[in-house]
């Protein structure tokens, strides 16, 4: 699975990423999990299966909904799991995310 976190600047999730991937690990489950700021998410189009957003860009969910909602899940992270940078319940609600469209 591919999960792409987008946020304001990249870089608080980017922590939020580490912990993700710590999670993933210890599960065994080999996935791309990287950050990249709003303005950028265009770029990686087609490189994602699910696109979390930060909650501080939630502004953003329709826009990004209308451009790759067709495609793929889109969804703003709780701000519960995003502010206690809890990476295994970020991980599931991908894959919860991804298994719903299956």
């Amino acid at each position: 699975m591919r999960i792409m976190l987008a946020c304001a600047l990249g870089m608080s999730t980017g922590m939020l990423v580490e912990k993700m991937r710590e999670a993933a690990k210890s599960q065994n489950k080999d996935y791309k999990i990287w950050a990249v700021d709003v303005g950028s998410v265009g770029k990686n189009k087609g490189e994602f299966d699910v696109l979390l957003l930060g909650p501080q860009v939630n502004y953003v969910l329709d826009d990004m909904e209308k451009a790759y909602g067709a495609e793929t899940p889109v969804a703003v992270i709780k701000p519960i799991d995003y502010g206690r940078m809890n990476g295994a319940a970020v991980l599931k609600f991908a894959e919860s995310l991804v298994e719903a469209r299956a």
